[in-house]
């Protein structure tokens, strides 16, 4: 995995023995935030499935700095039907300490750069938001979004309710290279892994 261009983090594939140090970023974003419409935490052992599950496709990268896990991506499938293997969803978290320090942007870059070599085309983010101001879900993931060349691509309104109240979803969506007349073949990260 290269170096990040940030000299202060470097971002690797992660591993299963990552997970206590990926899901204490997560829980907060569980417990206070409507980033996430999960409400209880996973369980460490739930958290090492879900990894262990995603890895066998997709990339799962974690962004170090002074040798500490300061945030983490990841893809996932769009669908599970076939049709949909070379279209991805992507999923990032950032302790907060790292916010706006250019992360999210690396952590994307390398995501994109695996998936294209996995025949992936076509990436995707499912976001919360509200047309209002809100203590539990800031506007920073449309925005982050946006700047990496992702466009809405529709809007579910009033689909979740967490904290009581309610929130709508976006989709936003980017193309990734050129979609050829005929794609190859899904490559699984777990086949890819080892040339990277």
């Amino acid at each position: 995995m290269e170096k990040s261009s940030n000299p202060s983090f470097f971002i690797r594939q992660a591993s299963i023995e990552d997970a206590p140090s990926l899901l204490s970023i997560y829980r907060p974003y569980v417990e206070n935030t409507a980033i996430t419409f999960e409400e209880d935490s996973p369980t460490l052992e739930d958290f090492q499935h879900r990894m262990a599950s995603t890895l066998e496709r997709y990339p799962y990268l974690a962004a170090l700095s002074d040798g500490r896990i300061a945030g983490y991506a990841y893809a996932g499938p769009f669908h599970p039907r076939k049709a949909y293997d070379h279209a991805a969803e992507l999923s990032i978290y950032i302790a907060p300490p790292f916010h706006h320090r250019g992360l999210g942007k690396a952590l994307y870059g390398q995501l994109e750069s695996i998936l294209l070599s996995q025949q992936v085309f076509n990436l995707y983010a499912c976001i919360a938001v509200t047309k209002e101001e809100d203590p539990f879900l800031p506007k920073d993931s449309p925005l982050f979004h946006r700047s990496l060349g992702f466009k809405t691509l529709g809007r579910f309104e009033k689909c979740g309710y967490k904290f009581g109240r309610w929130y709508d979803m976006i989709w936003m969506g980017k193309e990734i290279g050129k979609r050829p007349l005929h794609p190859g073949a899904f490559i699984p990260f777990s086949q890819l892994s080892s040339r990277l």
